[in-house]
């Protein structure tokens, strides 16, 4: 969409090249960042004609509450990096456009503040668990009193991936006064340095403790991409299951999320909800991960060039023009409810 377009152009122009790199970038050679976007194009939308679509309904049901449509802010670290708005002007965007908005665990703002800022919309908490349970323990108890609506596990990072554009710059000192927050009132870091600390023994049984601390709080997992992990994330018993590579920031090569939903999606059988990101740039993207099975889609970058060109102002500009294509992208499949959206919606490209 021109709005994305515009918006990543401005943050270019007023990042930090450190601080652009830091969340354009991806691991390796960045084979999968491009093909994330790419495989997307690969799904040919089948539209169907003459359905009446006078009335296109976009909103759709997720974790028991009715939201405006299919789209949920992807957790992103430090947005205060990004601009003096931060996490606070994102999710009081994704607010008033009725959408469910993630925090990153690595936020510059405490949970309990942008979840007031959030008022009655919803807000979700990412979360890495580190070596020391116990401040990540504090961290799930601090959330969930502050009204968190989900957790969001992220398994997909036991280490860090192989960044070079992070490489580069690795150490990026955040604005003055501003720090990450660690959502346990402990002091926190004043700079940005590579991804580590993170509890890489993490298993499968240890949804139980987290389930437990999280005192009933919908777990989701994020990081899964193959039907066999799908699997046994329903077996620990989770709420949802979140079908994403990271946004290609780990292991450069994988399975670029538009093919890996399908087949995670097969194995869940609408038990759980199935999320996706990982490319997702406009409403047509949006239909093509319903019809593969997706009840909704997470958008990240797209999100941190519209807070760095016009902070709150560039998030509510996004989320308007997103919600105005995915609306547009249904009434041209012929599609009037989200519901009407099914598999023969879409046909594989010859790759």
């Amino acid at each position: 969409m021109d709005v994305i377009r515009r918006q990543e152009a401005a943050a270019l122009e007023r990042l930090d090249p450190a601080v652009f790199d830091y969340y354009a970038g991806g691991a390796g050679n960045e084979q999968t960042l491009a093909e994330n976007v790419q495989a997307w194009g690969r799904w040919w939308l089948r539209p169907r004609t003459m359905v009446d679509v006078s009335h296109v309904d976009p909103s759709v049901s997720l974790l028991g509450r009715r939201v405006a449509a299919p789209v949920v802010l992807a957790p992103m670290a430090a947005q205060r990096l990004l601009h003096p708005d931060g996490e606070v002007g994102a999710a009081r965007a994704a607010a008033r456009a009725g959408l469910p908005y993630t925090l990153s665990t690595r936020a510059t703002t405490d949970v309990a503040e942008v979840c007031a800022a959030a008022g009655d919309g919803a807000v979700w908490f990412q979360l890495y668990v580190q070596t020391d349970r116990d401040a990540t323990e504090a961290a799930v108890r601090h959330a969930v009193r502050s009204g968190v609506q989900a957790l969001v596990l992220t398994v997909d990072l036991p280490v860090a991936g192989r960044r070079e554009r992070e490489r580069a710059n690795p150490e990026i000192v955040l604005p003055e006064g501003v720090t990450l927050a660690t959502h346990t009132g402990r002091p926190a870091a004043s700079t940005i340095k590579p991804l580590g600390g993170w509890d890489a023994a993490l298993r499968w049984e240890d949804i139980a403790w987290l389930q437990d601390i999280g005192d009933g709080t919908p777990v989701l997992v994020k990081g899964i991409l193959t039907a066999e992990d799908a699997e046994a994330a329903l077996a620990a018993g989770v709420q949802g299951v979140i079908v994403s590579n990271h946004g290609a920031r780990q292991l450069d090569g994988v399975v670029p999320t538009a093919i890996a939903l399908e087949e995670v999606a097969a194995a869940v059988e609408g038990r759980v909800p199935v999320l996706v990101d990982g490319g997702v740039r406009d409403g047509g993207d949006v239909v093509r991960a319903l019809a593969l099975g997706a009840d909704a889609v997470l958008i990240g970058r797209p999100v941190a060039w519209a807070l760095a060109a016009d902070g709150e102002a560039g998030v509510t500009a996004l989320l308007a023009a997103f919600a105005e294509d995915v609306e547009r992208a249904l009434a041209l499949c012929g599609c009037p409810e989200i519901g009407a959206v099914r598999r023969d919606r879409v046909r594989l490209a010859a790759w």
